[in-house]
């Protein structure tokens, strides 16, 4: 099981664990100077520690429950079984996709790339997290295992500047971006958790550094997971791909003059960016008597890869309240998103086009069908286009 060499200090998984819950910073040296393989650092410590708090839940939901006010709700073995399994795959791939986002984000705080580091910080930074799922085998103290993630992003300030060689004044900008992508792609991975996925094949390819493939396919027709496409979107955020953002004026040449009736009155528009990462967005006001609403454009820039790992998710969902509804899904082929309030006519409506833009239209004494025919306005397929070029 060790993933360390023989007669090394902390040699072996428990030897290890220990170490760097208990003696992190000397423990983050002697890990410094380790070499170990991809493969041998998800078999012999990913592997085993990442499977902690899926079995320890499916254990928990099955024998005790979870519930509030005299009510109990207890998982089928089956559902227990599914879940557990869904939620250590994506584990394995959260760690390799965080791994990558490390090493393409080091040179923008004084780093170097190095995708061994970059993986050794990810997995061994998530030891306190993993270990802490053991008490989700208890649901009325899981929100323990809050406490080791918040130790676990302590281990990751501390390792982060001496593995990718930051430093040290940038240590925690650094650790900030990670955990901000970090926290972006653990929320992915929740949504489609709580759509209870059935595994179909979805391969370990990551583990031997060979070509991720697969498909995690969510049961009753409601979505999948492409792995391929979220292994890719991990790549373009290392290669910088999508190239930087587009000039807020050329964006507003997308708003149209009128809309369903709307007529545009103010425009606007803003840029920025943070640790090389930058976005641009146009935004318009439209009016039709006492109905108004906002259409907005937005380039993601080079942080573009990251609407890629939501694209993976090809999930569905939807609710209906009193008044409304809200819904997610996937229309000729790109992410939708939209929300509609009955009562007063309120709604909104999203599209991701090209996994790097976001057309977004908000309104009130709006129909949904004028909130879509502003999004079409636009017109899609030339951002689409624009999203290839760039």
């Amino acid at each position: 099981m060790s993933v360390v060499e023989p007669g090394s200090a902390g040699a072996g998984l428990i030897g290890r664990v220990k170490d760097i819950l208990t003696k992190p910073g000397p423990t983050w040296d002697v890990i410094d100077g380790e070499q170990p393989t991809v493969q041998s650092l998800y078999t012999g410590y990913v592997m085993p520690l990442a499977a902690i708090p899926a079995v320890a839940q499916a254990i928990g939901m099955t024998v005790f429950g979870a519930g509030a006010f005299g009510v109990v709700v207890k998982w089928s073995p089956v559902t227990a079984i599914v879940q557990a399994i869904v939620g250590y795959a994506l584990s394995l791939v959260l760690v390799f996709v965080l791994a990558l986002i490390i090493e393409a984000l080091a040179p923008n705080f004084g780093g170097t790339k190095d995708r061994i580091q970059a993986l050794k910080v990810a997995a061994y930074g998530y030891t306190a997290s993993w270990v802490a799922g053991i008490f989700a085998i208890f649901p009325p103290i899981a929100m323990l295992a809050l406490l080791g993630g918040l130790y676990s992003l302590y281990l990751l300030y501390l390792g982060l500047p001496k593995l990718m060689k930051t430093p040290e004044d940038k240590a925690l900008p650094y650790t900030a971006v990670v955990v901000v992508v970090a926290i972006v792609v653990s929320f992915i991975i929740t949504m489609v958790m709580g759509s209870v996925a059935v595994m179909t094949g979805a391969g370990a390819g990551m583990m031997s550094g060979a070509q991720v493939s697969g498909t995690v396919k969510l049961p009753g027709g409601e979505g999948s997971v492409d792995v391929g496409k979220l292994a890719a979107a991990a790549k373009a955020i290392e290669s910088g791909e999508s190239g930087p953002a587009t000039d807020p004026e050329a964006l507003k040449a997308y708003l149209p003059a009128s809309v369903a009736g709307f007529t545009r009155g103010e425009v606007s528009t803003s840029s920025g960016g943070a640790a090389g990462i930058e976005g641009s967005e146009a935004e318009a006001e439209y009016a039709k008597g006492e109905a108004n609403l906002r259409l907005q454009v937005t380039d993601l820039g080079q942080a573009g890869a990251l609407a890629g790992m939501a694209g993976a998710f090809k999930v569905k969902s939807s609710k209906e309240t009193a008044t409304g509804y809200e819904k997610m899904g996937v229309v000729n082929g790109r992410m939708t998103q939209e929300s509609y309030d009955r009562s007063d006519k309120s709604g909104e409506y999203s599209v991701l086009v090209g996994e790097r833009f976001m057309v977004h239209a908000r309104g009130s004494g709006v129909s949904m069908d004028e909130l879509k025919a502003a999004v079409e306005a636009v017109g899609l397929s030339r951002l689409e286009a624009a999203a290839k070029a760039g």
